[in-house]
């Protein structure tokens, strides 16, 4: 019989924003919080860190490159909780802009744990969502960017508004296989610093608008809200030291979404920076820090 104790997980928290959002879900949750990281050592030295300041984190090894990882967690969810409420999608990978890896083994890997990674999680925990449950997608502004600089036919398939699953998991695949065959520009994919990470991060925001929408027709009564949010530029091994946000700042987006009001109506299937929600479409002008 499992516990009817709520609960939420963190996916890459045992370091930066991650572990950041642990943190404040450790201190103002009401229920169980399970910090994740594929590295078991540095996961439960996370956890220790936060014993160490008074909270009680769980934790539990969790690789969303690997499906048989997903599923352990999801049996684990399952049989100790009935489920979940609170799911936050944090685990992701950058490769700096001086690594020289080839564009193709760069688009590969980005886009096999920051899309199909967090895709794998939806799909095998949204069905484990409970009523009034929340789902938070850490994304980026850089999703816009990259947004900005596609071609006019390519932006017009992202910003659909009746896209389906499988048409963006065909044009994640198709990304990576331009990169493979050098012809990315000519078929409209944009041309940036951080382009193998501003696609992936444009395909979760889109993914994230999908997966409300199909909440909203088939668990409409549930009054679960789902959204992409992005966290601001953050100082961690991903953002780099000259950053202008603390990991603390940068969880604010984040857990904001995640206490949303039981009661609340939204925003739900919404991009949200700052607490706010921001136009699927590329503004006028960016933050200088998304173009560095």
């Amino acid at each position: 019989m499992f516990s009817h104790t709520r609960v939420a997980l963190v996916t890459g928290a045992n370091k930066g924003i991650g572990f950041a959002i642990a943190r404040d879900l450790c201190r103002q949750f009401w229920g169980d919080v399970v910090l994740t990281a594929r590295d078991a050592e540095r996961g439960q030295a996370a956890v220790q860190q936060l014993q160490a300041e008074g909270l009680s984190p769980r934790f539990h090894l969790l690789d969303i490159d690997d499906l048989q990882s997903i599923h352990a967690l999801r049996d684990f969810l399952r049989k100790e909780y009935g489920g979940l409420d609170v799911l936050v999608n944090n685990a992701g990978v950058f490769f700096d802009t001086d690594d020289h890896k080839p564009l193709h083994i760069k688009a590969e890997a980005t886009m096999k744990t920051n899309f199909f990674g967090t895709r794998d999680m939806c799909t095998e925990l949204l069905p484990l969502i409970k009523p009034q449950g929340r789902v938070v997608n850490v994304s980026s502004i850089l999703g816009l960017v990259a947004l900005k600089y596609c071609s006019p036919g390519m932006q017009k398939k992202f910003r659909s508004e009746v896209i389906t699953e499988e048409e963006l998991v065909g044009l994640m695949k198709k990304f990576v296989n331009d990169t493979k065959n050098r012809v990315h520009q000519n078929e409209g994919w944009p041309d940036m610093k951080m382009l193998t990470y501003g696609v992936s991060k444009m395909g979760i925001t889109v993914l994230s608008k999908i997966y409300a929408r199909k909440l909203s027709e088939q668990r409409r009564g549930d009054r679960i809200l789902l959204n992409a949010c992005c966290p601001g530029w953050v100082r961690t091994d991903m953002g780099g030291p000259t950053a202008i946000k603390s990991p603390e700042e940068g969880a604010e987006t984040p857990v904001y979404l995640a206490f949303l009001p039981s009661d609340a109506e939204g925003p739900h299937g919404e991009f949200v920076m700052e607490k706010k929600v921001e136009q699927w479409e590329p503004p006028p002008e960016f933050p200088s820090w998304a173009l560095l």
